[in-house]
């Protein structure tokens, strides 16, 4: 059977004030171009299909029809939570999307209420999919026993735990059948693509490639957006993201991943760039060797440094030659002394994460385990 992993496509995503809903569109598009012309059996959505919890209703507009379109042929379709989701809100589209055949796994399920999706392949392979979706910390830890014991501890009960859920799920995985997991994650080694949300990707969320049995013959995971393998008792791949989420994924190749699997034999993976998005860029340079580059950076989306000293109307000028130009700063080298004076000073805005680690110290109360309690909290509160 062939099979179309994707993940992380942050639909409803605002980049620095500029809506990307056609990119979102073209990028939705293309995948669905994939699965056609490969003619996939089945299409995993591994988390993060909104931005927000909260996704507006433009972004849910979009994200419907492609699951929609995803499904045509009669191939199957499993979409789960990703740290950026509302698993109240997938599980809500559960039974709707249920009934047109698309898996949708919210919050987290017994193997026998969801938890373990199994079905016949168009092929005639038996399939069985183990779905984790994002477990949050409180979750899986809980707030007493996170504030008691070493950091150590702390981060061994979850993976702990996320193992127990896994072998959970994976119990019934038998030598005749297509065994496959999705879950959305951070497993340490994994290379990030730099538009991660900080707090549920550090050390204390990682689980550990050995949760993921050696009966699995494909792990499908979301979470980190650059596409990679990691090294594990089956193969585990990222799919990355189908486009550079923020600045720090320029270096991406946004794309997807194929995967060719049948019973008792490890899958094939390939990879299926996408390029639709527009490229995100990071240019430096004076106004005269930025205009130089205008044809050269075509539709993409930048960040500009210029090498000009700061004056009225700077950034308006960077526009008019760019008009890509969503952020401009400039250089370091032509601020003006006091500014960089203020800066080595401490002078800079502080975000509430620095905010409340200088008060602990202040209270004499430092200690980092608060300190990334206070993380997840003040990201479960914005998100």
């Amino acid at each position: 059977m062939k099979i179309l992993h994707t993940a992380d496509w942050h639909v409803g995503k605002v980049l620095k004030g500029r809506s990307r809903t056609e990119e979102h569109t073209a990028v939705l598009r293309e995948l669905i171009g994939i699965a056609r012309r490969e003619d996939v059996d089945l299409v995993i959505v591994a988390g993060d299909v909104f931005d927000t919890s909260a996704p507006p209703p433009e972004a849910q507009a979009l994200v419907m029809p492609a699951l929609m379109a995803l499904r045509e042929g009669g191939r199957d379709v499993v979409v789960l939570a990703g740290n950026h989701d509302n698993p109240r809100l997938l599980d809500v589209y559960r039974p709707v999307l249920g009934a047109l055949g698309i898996h949708v796994v919210g919050g987290f399920r017994r193997p026998d209420k969801g938890g373990v999706i199994s079905f016949t392949a168009r092929g005639g392979e038996p399939v069985r999919l183990a779905v984790l979706p994002f477990l949050s910390h409180r979750y899986v830890v809980r707030a007493a026993e996170a504030l008691t014991g070493t950091a150590a501890e702390h981060n061994r009960g979850y993976a702990e735990r996320f193992a127990e859920l896994t072998a959970a799920l994976t119990a019934d995985f038998a030598a005749d059948t297509v065994n496959l997991v999705a879950t959305h994650a951070t497993l340490p080694g994994g290379k990030f693509g730099g538009g991660e949300r900080e707090a549920q990707s550090i050390f204390s969320y990682y689980v550990e490639p050995s949760a993921f049995p050696p009966a699995t013959q494909y792990a499908a995971l979301g979470h980190l957006h650059r596409r990679q393998r990691i090294d594990g008792p089956c193969p585990i791949w990222y799919s990355g993201s189908p486009l550079a989420v923020d600045f720090g994924e320029e270096g991406n190749t946004p794309g997807a991943l194929l995967v060719t699997v049948e019973p008792g034999v490890p899958a094939v993976v390939r990879e299926a760039p996408i390029g639709s998005a527009r490229r995100l860029l990071t240019v430096r340079g004076s106004l005269e060797e930025l205009a130089a580059r205008r044809e050269e950076l075509g539709e993409a989306w930048l960040r500009v440094v210029v090498a000009e000293k700061p004056r009225p109307g700077l950034a308006d000028t960077v526009r008019e030659l760019l008009p890509g130009a969503l952020q401009v700063d400039v250089d370091e080298r032509f601020r003006p002394t006091e500014h960089l004076r203020s800066r080595a000073e401490g002078g800079r805005v502080r975000g509430p994460r620095e905010l409340f680690r200088d008060y602990l110290a202040a209270s004499g109360k430092e200690d980092p385990r608060i300190a990334a309690l206070f993380d997840r909290l003040h990201d479960e509160v914005t998100s």
